[in-house]
């Protein structure tokens, strides 16, 4: 939500410097400013992004009212999932998403002013010459690449072969398959159940090869595909609230 009027940049070199002034706010937020951007998502609050300006400062609020807005808008509810993951894992995902947003900024000036072919290729080439925020961020995007993967192999493994253990090893979360009731009677009996539990975003079956997460809120299970969560980011979430828990307490 930008309250300050800056200049609309028209040409390739002018879309890059305004690039430039919103990524240095965005990294002053996740670095320099780290304590105070902080506070300010705090998880009781309603829906929040994290703006940065062309004049390398950034921002806080809530997202802009009008539909569609002027430009594309920043990931929306950072602020929820602050306490829900260890701080290093939330300001690396918020710093994903503010790499994205500055490229999708970037891009809508290009489409915008009818940017051809050659100037989007040296328009990304001189971002692609600058170190992404995740990368200043953490440090290391080579081992913050491999780390995940090596999480999502272990939690497939698991969620195909209906262990329970991911219960314990995600703090208590409710992870992989969705629970049947263990009948002595035999297998029937565990795959009418299995068979009963749809996802409660897509309305789909259980399936053995899929990736599960129950609300701790309203205790409906859903697809981690469907509510945009993997096996790596479930394992540092306390407490999984679904996008309608979510919604309802933004609403108290």
């Amino acid at each position: 939500m930008e309250s300050i009027p800056h200049p609309i940049p028209r040409t390739v070199e002018e879309v890059f410097t305004d690039f430039k002034g919103r990524r240095a706010g965005l990294i002053k937020a996740l670095t320099t400013d780290v304590e105070k951007f902080y506070q300010q998502c705090d998880p009781e609050k309603e829906n929040l992004c994290l703006y940065g300006f062309p004049n390398e400062t950034w921002e806080v609020n809530l997202p802009v009212e009008e539909v569609p807005p002027e430009l594309p808008e920043p990931a929306l509810g950072i602020n929820f999932a602050r306490d829900g993951m260890q701080e290093k894992d939330w300001l690396s995902l918020v710093a994903v998403h503010s790499d994205s947003w500055l490229l999708a900024v970037a891009f809508y000036f290009g489409a915008r002013f009818g940017f051809g072919k050659n100037e989007r290729k040296r328009l990304f080439q001189m971002i692609n010459d600058l170190p992404t925020i995740f990368e200043l961020v953490t440090g290391s995007v080579k081992q913050s690449k491999d780390q995940p993967a090596a999480h999502n192999n272990g939690s497939k493994c698991k969620s195909s072969g209906k262990s329970r253990q991911p219960e314990s090893q995600a703090k208590g979360m409710k992870l992989s398959a969705p629970p049947k009731e263990e009948d002595e009677s035999g297998e029937e009996e565990e795959e009418d159940d299995e068979q009963g539990a749809t996802c409660g975003a897509c309305g789909d079956n259980y399936g053995t090869d899929e990736f599960w997460i129950c609300c701790d809120m309203c205790e409906r299970w859903f697809h981690g595909k469907c509510v945009k969560i993997t096996p790596a980011k479930a394992e540092h979430i306390k407490q999984y609230k679904c996008p309608n828990c979510s919604s309802k307490r933004v609403r108290v």
